[in-house]
């Protein structure tokens, strides 16, 4: 089965966590990472590689900071223009029966995003989206308080059990 992520992080160059993450399991066989700020420095999705890219992928991760209670603005141009491409081109039914998860890191606590009605309502566009195209939901798994960790290890653990 395998496994792919779609990460994007406007600042990664200041990232700890998501590079960390990222690291730690970038050795795993049925796993691919494609950070979009790497492979798109000028913005514009290859829409083409994307979609033979999820071709291969059993099940489908959005890797990202919560930046304003949504994705980076990258991420969003990919989902404009490969999903897009989905729904409208040859093979609209290309993701049935792949899985989507997203794995989310945040800066604030989980007190915060409780008292805002929890996680999951921010990212009901991104499942909705994907349950459209008829995607089974992952569980979410999120990273709070991402800038005081000051151990990685378990998080580490738990992030690597992912894919396992």
């Amino acid at each position: 089965m395998k496994n792919l992520i779609l990460f994007s992080h406007t600042y990664f160059d200041k990232s700890n966590v998501n590079k960390a993450l990222l690291d730690s399991v970038k050795d795993i066989s049925n796993l691919e990472i494609r950070n979009l700020n790497m492979l798109y420095l000028d913005g514009k999705i290859d829409v083409a590689a994307e979609l033979s890219a999820l071709k291969d992928a059993q099940n489908i991760y959005f890797q990202f900071p919560l930046f304003w209670f949504s994705t980076p603005s990258l991420l969003k141009e990919w989902q404009d223009c490969v999903l897009t491409a989905i729904l409208y081109g040859e093979n609209p039914k290309m993701l049935e029966g792949k899985k989507f998860g997203v794995i989310v890191t945040m800066g604030s606590t989980e007190d915060k995003y409780k008292e805002m009605g929890g996680l999951d309502k921010f990212l009901v566009p991104l499942n909705t989206s994907f349950s459209y195209l008829g995607v089974t939901s992952l569980p979410t798994h999120g990273i709070y308080g991402a800038h005081h960790i000051e151990d990685m290890n378990s998080i580490i653990k738990k992030y690597q059990a992912i894919f396992a």
